[in-house]
Formats: structure tokens, C-alpha cells, sequence
């Protein structure tokens, strides 16, 4: 039967025990490992850190139904100085790295958040800071844009749509407004402005169970709303599709939408985005200084069995098997996904 979920032009039970839960992860692994060398005939092997990706915390003034990780202002999670040192040591000594990553959470609430900034921006490496926006709406983070643009950190920015309806459904009530309001303050500084070189770019992903749209017409469709309505500038939009995993997997599982989106994920499986996947040029490490393949991994506790401290060189996590699972159909979908959009055309 075909399924009724798919592409959109706009904007299974739990097992019982630890071991049933580890036999299942196994054979889901199996199942994506099983389709990659099918077309690769090789499994996926990290081919060197070029993005070093940081979640410095959970901490965030949001709780998204999307959230992979399951971030709130509840949770308390943050990196502690020791870590973030070490981060600086690793970075500076790799000849491979030129990007730094940082997510959360919402990484301008956390502590090291400036440290690594600067640290990072003194090795002359690229910094991104994953941003909600309405962080910068928050007491205390008035002078946030002028760091931000002092240091010339890269901007990536979320805002699931270009209408108030869906980002306050998916992100909570006032969030479009606030959201609105923060990339004011961001194209204040120049961000978004041509050659400006202060980059700033959009994330959308979807508002339910289907893939994200053709990236380039959407993006055309975000500049042409947001400058209209708001007068609001950005330089790219990246189209992320749903994990079902955490919050969204529960939201799925709510709705009885669980298996066909798992199925739409596999039946919509692209072999040109293999080589292009995130995972294989990237290290994530996650607050407390343990390594892992990705962030989707780190959400679901794939760890490498390493933290930071077991390492004195990001090239020792050169040619290590990356772990897999069903969830990374999410990333194989459709165009693809990635932290920086679309895979192939």
C-alpha cells in the first residue's frame, strides 16, 4: 500500500528490557548498514574531523516538540570548564578542523559559551552558533548580537516556517513574534546583509510526518515572505527533516504515524547523499566530553566508548566505523539531511 505520507511543497512498541532494546538496536543498524554497502559495498567510516561539533548543554529557554534532545528550561546539563579547555587543546593541534559547531540547548545560556568563542575565533577557525533566537530576547542578552558580530560567528538560525501559526505550534505561544524580533536585532548588526560577511542562515523542518521540500524554491519562498512582511534579510535556508527519535518519536507514536513515517524514510532512501552525510567528516562531543558520530547519535546514547580525555589528537578518531541505526534514514531521505541542509539536489 502506498503510503500517504510524502513531500510537501510548503511550508512501533517499545521493547520490554535492556536486552530486547539492544537486540533491536542491532538489528535496525544492521538493516541501514545492509543498504549502504548494498550501494557502496563498504560500510560508513569516518574519513576525518572537519567540523568539530559541540553541545555545550540541555539548558534552553524552549522546549520544541522536535527537540532531538529534549532540551527545556529544566534541564541543568552543562559543559564544565575542564571540557571546554580540552576542546581548545584538540582544535588547535588538528590541521583538519576549520569549523566549530556549538548547539545545545541554547548555547548563549551556557557558561563556556563565550570561552569557546573566543578561543575557537583565535585559531582562526569558522565558529556557528545554533541559535533559537528568542534567547536574545532574554534578560541579560542585550550585548549578545554586538559579540556576536564582534567575533564574526556564523548564525544558524531556527524558524520552521514564515508563519506565526506553525512556529508557535511547533516551538510554543509568542516564539514567531520573539523569533521575528531577534533577527531584527541580527540584520541591526549586518547579519544577513550582502558582503557583509556576517552570515546568517535559516532552518526549516517540517511541522509533522513528512520530508522537507525542495530547499532552493523554499528558501526562495522565506526571503520573499520575510522581506515583504518584515523587511527581514538572511543569507541560506537549510531544510532539516524530522529524527524519529524523542519528542518527535513520542508525537509519532501519539498519532499512529510512527510506522509510515519510518516506512517513508526508508522507501525515499537516496545513495547520493552517502558521501556527503554529516557523520563521515564530523566529531560531536556532547558536555561532558564524550564522543560521538553525531548529535542524533548522542541523543540516543550511540557513544564511541571515548570522551575527550581519552584522545591527545582529533585524527585518532580517523577510519572508526560510524554507528548507525534506523534513525539515519532521516538523513538519507529524500534530498538528505544534514546540520547543513540538503544533501543532493
Amino acid at each position: 500500500m502506498k503510503s500517504k505520507l510524502s513531500f510537501v511543497a510548503g511550508c512501533t512498541t517499545r521493547p520490554r528490557s535492556r536486552a530486547l532494546r539492544s537486540a533491536a538496536c542491532t538489528m535496525l543498524a544492521a538493516d541501514f548498514d545492509s543498504v549502504v554497502v548494498k550501494h557502496t559495498e563498504r560500510v560508513l567510516e569516518n574519513r576525518g574531523c572537519r567540523t568539530l561539533q559541540i553541545n555545550i548543554g540541555l539548558t534552553c529557554n524552549q522546549a520544541c516538540t522536535h527537540c532531538h534532545v529534549a532540551s527545556s528550561p529544566a534541564r541543568g546539563e552543562t559543559m564544565p570548564r575542564s571540557v571546554a579547555e580540552r576542546l581548545v587543546y584538540l582544535a588547535g593541534r588538528s590541521d583538519h578542523v576549520g569549523s566549530v559547531d556549538i548547539t545545545g540547548g541554547a548555547p548563549e545560556m551556557h557558561e563556556q559559551f563565550a570561552y569557546l568563542v573566543r578561543e575557537m575565533r583565535a585559531l582562526g577557525l569558522q565558529v556557528i552558533d545554533r541559535c533559537n533566537l528568542t534567547v536574545l530576547s532574554l534578560p541579560g542578552m542585550e550585548q549578545l548580537p554586538d559579540f556576536l558580530a564582534e567575533h564574526r560567528v556564523k548564525v544558524v538560525a531556527s524558524l520552521p516556517c514564515y508563519t506565526r501559526e506553525t512556529v508557535d505550534k511547533q516551538r510554543g505561544d509568542d516564539v514567531f513574534q520573539q523569533s521575528i524580533a531577534g533577527l531584527r536585532k541580527l540584520n541591526a548588526k549586518g547579519y544577513g546583509a550582502r558582503d557583509s560577511g556576517l552570515q546568517l542562515d535559516l532552518v526549516y523542518n517540517p511541522s509533522g510526518a513528512f520530508l522537507p521540500p525542495e530547499q532552493s524554491a523554499l528558501e526562495q519562498k522565506y526571503k520573499e515572505e520575510l522581506s515583504e512582511l518584515f523587511g527581514i534579510e538572511f543569507n541560506r535556508l537549510i531544510c532539516i527533516a524530522n529524527m524519529p527519535i524523542k519528542r518527535f518519536r513520542t508525537d509519532l507514536k501519539r498519532s499512529h504515524q510512527l510506522e509510515q513515517y519510518e516506512s517513508l524514510l526508508r522507501d525515499s532512501f537516496n545513495p547520493a547523499t552517502l558521501e556527503r552525510l554529516m557523520c563521515v567528516d564530523q566529531v560531536h562531543v556532547s558536555y561532558d566530553g564524550s564522543v560521538h558520530d553525531c548529535d542524533f547519535n548522542y541523543a540516543l546514547g550511540l557513544a564511541n566508548r571515548k570522551s575527550v580525555f581519552d584522545i591527545d589528537h582529533l585524527d585518532d578518531l580517523t577510519g572508526r566505523r560510524i554507528q548507525t541505526g534506523s534513525h539515519c534514514f532521516g538523513c538519507t531521505a529524500g534530498s538528505g539531511s544534514s546540520c547543513g541542509g540538503a544533501l543532493s539536489a
